[in-house]
């Protein structure tokens, strides 16, 4: 089995829905901003902070690179901006996690952590700015994605189920 990369905007719940599959399918669940932090040993926000995203993105890309080569059978949760990654496909199986920008922000906003939530994601910031990228990317993961599961409204268990079942 290849791996089931799951990518969509920040705050849609990746990491969340990773976690879930990882315990109904007995695969590992992996998160690629996770990963860079445990390289840099440092958080993301401080990375942005220091060097910026252009930075930020070639770590991206050394993870990517890693993943392609040592990580199989595996769900892999990913950065919003991680699907831009040319050797994504080569990683595995692409599901993209859609939700409208109002019902992530409420998720965000709802959430009993929600300041470290927010805070964790530097480009939530600024709003306006966050729902432009938000528009932007909606058609560039549509276009990229093998398989579309709409998470807004559902449960968990509704999300891994139909993961599950269409991959």
């Amino acid at each position: 089995m290849k791996n089931i990369i799951l990518v969509g905007f920040m705050g849609v719940g990746k990491g969340t829905v990773a976690r879930a599959l990882a315990k109904e399918s007995n695969l590992f669940a992996i998160d690629t901003d996770d990963l860079i932090e445990s390289l840099e040993n440092r958080k993301i926000k401080d990375i942005f902070a220091k060097e910026g995203e252009e930075h930020f993105r070639k770590l991206e890309k050394k993870c990517a690179l890693w993943l392609q080569k040592n990580v199989k059978n595996s769900i892999i949760s990913t950065g919003g901006g991680f699907y831009k990654q040319k050797n994504i496909k080569k990683i595995g199986k692409i599901v993209y996690l859609k939700s409208s920008f109002e019902a992530i922000l409420q998720r965000l906003q709802n959430h009993p952590n929600a300041v470290k939530k927010l805070s964790k994601r530097p480009l939530f910031k600024d709003l306006k700015k966050a729902k432009e990228l938000y528009k932007q990317r909606v058609k560039e993961y549509e276009k990229l994605s093998d398989i579309t599961i709409t998470v807004e409204n559902k449960d968990l268990k509704q999300i891994t189920n139909e993961i599950l079942s269409k991959v």
